[in-house]
């Protein structure tokens, strides 16, 4: 296959999968640059194993998995390093202007409020649970495919699933966000 022949292929099996594989990014990480680096890591590697993705029924979910383990490995160096960095949302702005799906919360200062309540709520779980919470509640990922996903049996994925909706409803209620 020629170099044209390979960026056209890439470009029809992968195009389709930016907005899920952008906000994934995005929920996994929690800053925008992190996300974009995350992101842009996934598309070299899939481009590296084009091949694979061609004999693939499913392009997106295997996407989705390799992002995940990407992450799961960066977050793994990241702990060996113990290096600590400011986030991106606390040096400016609070990181949601690029993410898809909300067209401009700034018209709406009670949903944007609401928004980083959730977000200080979700930053106070462990990885585990905000990965599952953030897999299935906000990006509609059924249990079956956060197995797939993250390698985690289903009935694990259920457990932690609603150890994490306690845990934020606890968090929530402390800071008088819900009644």
């Amino acid at each position: 296959m020629s170099s044209a022949e390979q960026s056209l292929a890439f470009e029809r099996l992968v195009r389709p999968h930016f907005d899920r594989l952008y906000r994934l990014a995005w929920r996994l990480t929690g800053a925008k640059a992190e996300a974009e680096d995350l992101f842009q890591e996934l598309l070299v590697k899939a481009y590296g194993k084009l091949d694979d993705l061609v004999e693939i029924d499913e392009p997106g979910s295997w996407l989705c998995r390799v992002m995940y383990n990407l992450f799961i490995d960066e977050r793994r160096r990241f702990a060996r390093r113990r290096l600590h960095t400011v986030d991106e949302g606390q040096l400016a702005g609070d990181g949601l202007e690029g993410l898809p799906g909300i067209e401009n919360p700034v018209l709406d200062n009670e949903r944007l409020e609401r928004i980083h309540e959730l977000d200080k709520a979700l930053a106070q779980l462990s990885n585990e649970h905000r990965i599952v919470v953030l897999l299935h509640d906000t990006e509609g990922y059924k249990l079956t495919e956060i197995e797939e996903l993250t390698g985690i049996p289903v009935g694990t994925v259920k457990s932690r699933l609603h150890r994490a909706r306690a845990r934020l409803r606890e968090i929530l209620i402390a800071n008088g966000t819900i009644s």
